[in-house]
């Protein structure tokens, strides 16, 4: 059994925060293993010191379904503070946000992927707070898919976006206090940051190992075994392959309507570790191809210590690419906020590596090409761990 951060904060507050003025960055996700808010424990907790609410992609309720599907800023109606929307009109805090607190504490479950947003948005957080004085404090949640592994190639500088803002790669082993430790230093942003630790939580652990209750953070994130295929069913985003979007499975299922499942299953060679590719057909509800009936694969995850999402996804693009290079398309600009490139690249973190997709590249070949950078990461990550088995 874990205590995340924001128990250990209004169990113990640090006397960082005495007197200080309050924000808090968070969802409808953000609450304790009781699901008791985290605005409602620091009411609570520090009485009449919270100011305004901060909220991420998908909305304080995440409820905003898709990607480029703005916030508005609005009165929350529990406590009647302001909530600033940081997926509007900007993605980065103005200044003017920040002029009634002295402490941003921000307490978000993020799912271990590179291109999932929340973490970027600390990073925008961290610079306005470097450039206005502000305090950061993060309140650590687990890492869902694990704090042991890391997986796919590292995003290489010039396709940095709001899908990837400093060189990680997709599966990145840190929990989003760690992470915004290391890119805090590495990026230059050098704000006053302050992480509150868990109690309990070992890096082996997947989510279920935690025995804490799992709250979905995004309208398609809706269980534990969904961030653990999301590292690499994410690249459908960059697709006209529906990602399961429009399912109760998203991101486990995977399909279009011109795709025949045994013809694929024949295309791929590469061993699949910890997981099973079982044929289906499924009809989403919206998204892409809605009310059409696609044909696929659900992910059945058998061994999640074992399995590897990235290479199973780019097993399964590299055949779609073969079998059906006139119905297979990429997705054009937009992404993310990025109107020129190519969303696949964007979401790869990488031109080279789609090309070599396309040319027909062993996926073995790919995985050990790119060992090197992975390596060199590992190393850099384990200078902010906070936590050790």
């Amino acid at each position: 059994m874990i205590t995340i951060g924001i128990e250990q904060l209004v169990a113990s507050p640090p006397p960082s925060l005495a007197g200080r003025r309050l924000g808090l960055l968070c969802n409808q996700a953000s609450t304790d293993r009781c699901f008791v808010h985290s605005r409602d424990l620091i009411l609570k907790a520090f009485p009449g010191r919270l100011s305004c609410l901060f909220s991420p992609q998908h909305g304080f309720f995440s409820e905003k379904q898709d990607n480029m599907i703005e916030s508005d800023h609005m009165t929350d109606r529990i406590s009647g503070l302001p909530i600033y929307s940081l997926y509007g009109e900007s993605r980065k805090p103005l200044p003017g946000m920040f002029e009634e607190i002295d402490i941003l504490l921000i307490d978000l479950q993020d799912v271990g992927t590179r291109v999932y947003t929340f973490i970027w948005t600390v990073v925008h957080c961290l610079q306005t707070a470097a450039e206005t004085g502000i305090k950061v404090v993060i309140l650590d949640r687990p890492n869902p898919v694990g704090g042991h592994m890391v997986e796919g190639n590292v995003l290489e500088r010039e396709f940095r976006s709001f899908v990837g803002l400093y060189e990680i790669p997709m599966r990145h082993g840190l929990t989003m206090g760690e992470l915004s430790l290391l890119c805090n230093r590495e990026m230059g942003i050098n704000a006053d940051l302050e992480v509150v630790t868990m109690k309990g939580w070992q890096r082996r652990m997947f989510f279920v190992d935690t025995g804490f209750p799992w709250v979905f953070p995004s309208p398609n994130m809706p269980t534990p075994l969904t961030a653990l295929v999301y590292p690499g069913q994410v690249i459908w985003e960059g697709t006209n392959i529906s990602e399961g979007r429009g399912t109760t499975l998203p991101f486990e299922l995977v399909g279009a309507p011109f795709i025949d499942p045994l013809q694929v299953l024949d295309k791929i060679s590469v061993d699949l570790p910890g997981a099973m590719l079982r044929p289906i057909a499924f009809e989403p509800t919206s998204g892409k191809w809605a009310g059409e009936q696609c044909r696929g694969f659900h992910v059945h995850v058998t061994d999640a210590a074992s399995f590897l999402s990235y290479r199973l996804s780019l097993a399964l693009l590299q055949a779609l690419l073969q079998l059906y290079p006139d119905r297979f398309v990429y997705k054009d600009p937009p992404y993310e906020y990025e109107y020129e490139r190519l969303p696949m690249d964007m979401i790869l973190g990488s031109q080279q590596l789609r090309l070599d997709l396309e040319s027909g590249t062993d996926i073995l070949e790919l995985e050990n090409s790119r060992q090197p950078d992975l390596r060199d990461f590992d190393a850099l990550r384990r200078s902010v761990f906070l936590y050790r088995d």
